[in-house]
C-alpha cells in the first residue's frame, strides 16, 4: 500500500504556513484580540526560560485564531524571520503516522536551517499525537534555541500529560471563555464607570451587553455571529459540550457511562452557583458519591466548572469540605443546553453572580476566593477575597440583580456584620443599576452596577499580571500589600 511521502508533507506545509509564500505582510484577517495576545507573545519571546508553552482552554474559546495572531505579532511586531517560524496542525490526517520530531526535521531541511538557528514551532491540535508530551520534552531538551507552542481541545488530556510529564519543560497557558471586559472589546463598547459625579451614564447600554453576554457571550464566534446565536444550542451544546462529555472525558479517563456523566453536568448546569454536597449530588443526580467526586475532578479538568469553597462566619475556611458551590466557567453555557434566559426571571440572578465569578476565573484570584455561610441560615456572603498569605478576609462583596437593596439594607445585615467582625477593607454590594458610596453601621461600602464591575474586574485580572510579566491564571500575589494594591486596582 502506497504510503505518504516526504514530498508531499512538505508540500503542504507551504499551504499551513502562508507567511513563506508571500513577499507582503501577512495578516490573519481578524481584526479583535483575545486579551491575552501580548502576554502569551511576551512568552513567546522570552529568551531565558527554555520551556515549551502548553495553551489549552474549552473547545471554540479562539485558540486557533490566537496562534495564528500571535504567528503574524511574531512576524510584523517582533521582525522575526517568517521562514523560521512553523504552524502544523496535526488532525490533519497527513502528519498522523509522522512524529513531532520528524516533521522539525523536515522544516529544517525545507528552510535549510541547522538546528542551532532561532525557530518557532506551531503544533495545533496536538492531542492527536500518541505520547505527544514524551516527544515534545525531548525536542525541547534537544533544541534550546528552538520555542515550541503546542495547543488541542482536549483541554482535560492536555492538563493532565502537561502536569505528569512537562514538570519544568512546560508552561502551561490557559485560554478560558470570554471575559466581559473581552466581550465589550469584541463590540467596541466601553462602559462609563459610575461615580458621583457620573452615576450610571450608560448602565441602560451596559445592562443590555451583559445580559448578552451572559446569554451568548462566552465564545467569540457566537459575539460575532447571529446565525450562531440563533443556534446556540447546537453550536455550543453539540460542537463543543458533547465532544468534551461524550468523547473527550470517557477516552481520557476511561468513563463507562458518558451518557451518565452528561446527565450530571446538565443537573450542575441548570444550578450553576448553587449550593451543594455530595449527598444532595447523589438524590439528585443518582450518581454513587464516588464517582461524584471523580466526575467533578474531570468537569474542572476540563474548564467547565469551578468548585469554590465555603468559610465560616469568622471567614475561615472549614477543616472538611462537606458544601460547595459550583460555578459554569461560564454562564452561556447554561443556554447551550437549557436556551436562554430572561432577566426577569428569578434564575438570573444566579447566573450574574456566575458571571461574577467567571471574571475570577481569569485569575489566580480564583484560589483565594470562597462563600461564606454560617449555621442555621443566618448569614451568607456571596463572595469572600481572603489574603493568601495572613488568611484574612480583604475583600467582601453581595451580588444582586436588583437596586432594592439600597433602600432595603435587611438583604445586607450578614455583610455589615462580617465586615464589623473582620475589620475588612473592602465592602461592596453590586447592583443593578446604583452606585452610591455610603457608611451603614460604621462600616463603608460602596454600591456598584454589576456590569461595570465585570466589565473593569475582567480588565484588571487579565491585563496587570501581563504588566509584571506573569500569565494570570500562573500569577500569584501572595504578598499582602501587593495583594491589597491588586484588589484596589480592579475595584471601579
Amino acid at each position: 500500500m502506497r504510503q505518504v511521502t516526504e514530498v508531499e508533507v512538505k508540500k503542504r506545509f507551504y499551504l499551513d504556513n502562508p507567511w513563506w509564500n508571500t513577499d507582503e505582510t501577512y495578516t490573519t484577517g481578524f481584526k479583535h484580540k483575545r486579551a491575552y495576545f501580548d502576554g502569551l507573545l511576551s512568552l513567546l519571546t522570552e529568551k531565558d526560560i527554555n520551556r515549551a508553552i502548553v495553551l489549552m482552554g474549552p473547545r471554540r474559546v479562539g485558540k486557533t485564531v490566537l496562534l495564528k495572531q500571535i504567528i503574524e505579532g511574531l512576524i510584523t511586531n517582533k521582525k522575526n524571520d517568517a521562514r523560521n517560524i512553523l504552524y502544523l496542525s496535526l488532525d490533519n490526517p497527513l502528519y498522523s503516522d509522522i512524529s513531532l520530531e520528524k516533521l522539525f526535521t523536515y522544516f529544517l531541511e525545507e528552510q535549510n536551517l541547522s538546528t542551532d538557528d532561532a525557530a518557532f514551532i506551531f503544533y495545533d491540535e496536538i492531542q492527536y499525537l500518541p505520547k505527544w508530551e514524551i516527544h515534545l520534552k525531548t525536542l525541547v531538551d534537544s533544541f534550546p534555541n528552538v520555542q515550541f507552542c503546542v495547543s488541542g481541545s482536549a483541554a482535560a488530556a492536555l492538563k493532565l500529560k502537561s502536569n505528569e510529564s512537562g514538570a519544568g519543560r512546560f508552561t502551561d497557558f490557559l485560554l478560558p471563555p470570554l471575559s466581559f471586559f473581552e466581550y465589550c472589546n469584541f463590540k467596541n463598547f466601553v462602559p462609563m464607570l459610575s461615580g458621583p459625579d457620573n452615576p450610571s451614564q450608560n448602565i441602560g447600554e451596559s445592562n443590555e451587553k451583559f445580559i448578552d453576554y451572559i446569554n451568548y457571550g462566552g465564545f467569540p464566534e457566537a459575539v460575532f455571529s447571529d446565525s450562531i446565536k440563533k443556534n446556540y444550542q447546537r453550536f455550543i451544546g453539540q460542537d463543543v459540550l458533547d465532544k468534551i462529555l461524550l468523547r473527550d472525558l470517557p477516552a481520557l479517563f476511561g468513563i463507562a457511562d458518558p451518557q451518565e456523566l452528561n446527565r450530571f453536568f446538565a443537573t450542575i448546569a441548570y444550578n450553576s452557583g448553587e449550593e451543594f454536597s455530595y449527598e444532595n449530588l447523589s438524590k439528585s443526580s443518582g450518581v454513587a458519591k464516588n464517582t461524584i467526586k471523580k466526575y467533578l475532578e474531570f468537569l474542572e479538568a476540563a474548564f467547565l466548572i469551578k468548585i469554590i469553597k465555603r468559610v465560616d462566619d469568622t471567614m475561615r475556611q472549614f477543616k472538611r469540605t462537606t458544601q460547595f458551590k459550583i460555578y459554569l466557567t461560564n454562564p452561556s453555557i447554561r443556554t447551550a443546553l437549557f436556551g436562554p434566559v430572561d432577566p426577569d426571571e428569578d434564575i438570573f440572578g444566579k447566573l450574574v453572580e456566575t458571571a461574577v465569578f467567571c471574571q475570577y476565573m481569569h485569575n489566580c484570584a480564583i484560589s483565594n476566593t470562597f462563600y461564606a455561610r454560617w449555621k442555621g441560615g443566618k448569614g451568607e456572603i456571596d463572595l469572600v477575597s481572603i489574603d493568601p498569605s495572613t488568611q484574612k478576609p480583604l475583600e467582601l462583596i453581595e451580588i444582586k440583580w436588583s437596586d432594592r437593596v439600597a433602600d432595603n439594607i435587611g438583604g445586607i445585615k450578614p455583610l455589615i456584620t462580617a465586615s464589623k467582625k473582620s475589620n475588612v477593607e473592602s465592602t461592596l454590594v453590586l447592583t443593578k443599576t446604583h452606585f452610591q458610596n455610603t457608611t451603614i453601621s460604621d462600616i463603608n461600602i460602596t454600591f456598584i452596577p454589576v456590569a461595570e464591575y465585570c466589565y473593569f474586574t475582567g480588565k484588571i485580572y487579565i491585563k496587570l499580571p501581563f504588566l509584571l510579566g506573569l500569565h494570570p491564571s500562573s500569577a500569584t500575589v501572595t504578598d499582602p500589600t501587593r495583594y491589597k494594591a491588586f484588589l484596589q486596582q480592579k475595584t471601579p
